[in-house]
């Protein structure tokens, strides 16, 4: 099996897989979307993304290689920096192309151009469901239909059925109208009443406002006007220096970095229930990098950035 398989297999099950000395691999799940132009429906998906900052080895595709390969942890690794370094090697001159995750190429700075394939999609709660396309609904106008049918046939009373109209029905409709008429009056008196009462508590209330804009406070002396600009740094590139099961241990980490001057926290518990501590976090990429070189030299190889979106 190619060490493409076992990315593949990984990113069914994590949001990271680290490549030691290549870069990592990145998903996010995207959720489902129709194109109203095709009208195809797309099922929820994993996009996945590279980056190449991610590139000191964190343990899980090493572990995993050599758990499926039965081999040591050693050979592992070797295997994996072999297959990387043909990677290398072949992308110099040519696009490489890696099974079910994507290709790669140089541009023209020499930085590695990444287009990822569409063949897999990795998030588990959709195996199975695939895009489809379902055609317009189309509603018909029946009030349209119906108007045009009056058009042509109109229903028209006829003489006889005028004559078979029972007698009472003459004196009903009288009775309707003298009660109309009567309702009617009763309800503009109504509406007098409430117009009448309506006037007078508009002239009350613009009683009240000109008093209270007769009561006005003057300051002779008022204080300046202060404005605070506050600008918010949020930090979002983390520098790991471990995760741990046991919150004990991660405090124990804690202390240790605080101690050699480092400005070290704990930055919570990840969905693995692991509790993360970083060296340092930072608000700009390239001190986080710099400083993440500096501690490979240092202090530990087996640290790495998180990047944490806000």
């Amino acid at each position: 099996m190619t060490l493409a398989k076992y990315i593949g297999d990984l990113l069914y099950r994590y949001e990271c897989v680290i490549v030691p000395n290549f870069g990592g691999f990145v998903t996010n799940e995207i959720s489902a979307k129709i194109n109203s132009t095709t009208h195809t429906f797309y099922a929820p998906t994993k996009q996945l993304t590279f980056n190449a900052h991610l590139q000191s080895n964190d343990g899980l595709l090493v572990n995993y290689v050599a758990s499926a390969k039965n081999i040591s942890y050693a050979n592992a690794a070797e295997f994996i920096e072999n297959e990387v370094a043909s990677w290398k090697a072949s992308i110099k001159n040519e696009t490489i192309e890696l099974e079910n995750i994507g290709c790669f190429h140089l541009n023209n700075e020499g930085k590695y151009i990444f287009e990822p394939s569409n063949s897999v999609n990795y998030l588990t709660s959709s195996f199975g469901l695939s895009s489809y396309v379902s055609p317009a609904v189309k509603r018909e106008v029946y009030k349209e239909n119906v108007r045009k049918l009056e058009t042509i046939a109109p229903i028209i009373p006829s003489e006889e059925n005028k004559r078979k109209a029972p007698a009472f029905l003459k004196y009903a409709a009288t009775a309707a109208i003298v009660f109309a008429l009567g309702s009617v009056g009763w309800n503009q008196y109504q509406n007098y009443q409430y117009n009448t009462l309506v006037a007078k508590a508009a002239i009350e209330q613009q009683k009240i406002e000109k008093k209270i804009q007769e009561a006005t406070f003057v300051i002779s002396n008022p204080l300046p006007a202060i404005t605070l600009n506050v600008a918010k740094e949020t930090f979002n590139y983390h520098i790991i220096a471990g995760a741990f099961r046991e919150p004990e241990n991660a405090e124990k980490k804690l202390q240790e970095l605080v101690e050699k001057g480092y400005k070290a926290k704990i930055l919570g518990v990840n969905k693995w229930n692991l509790t993360q501590v970083a060296y340092e976090s930072f608000h700009s990429e390239n001190d986080a990098i710099n400083t993440l070189n500096a501690i490979h030299k240092t202090e530990s190889k087996d640290a790495w950035l998180l990047v944490q979106e806000f």
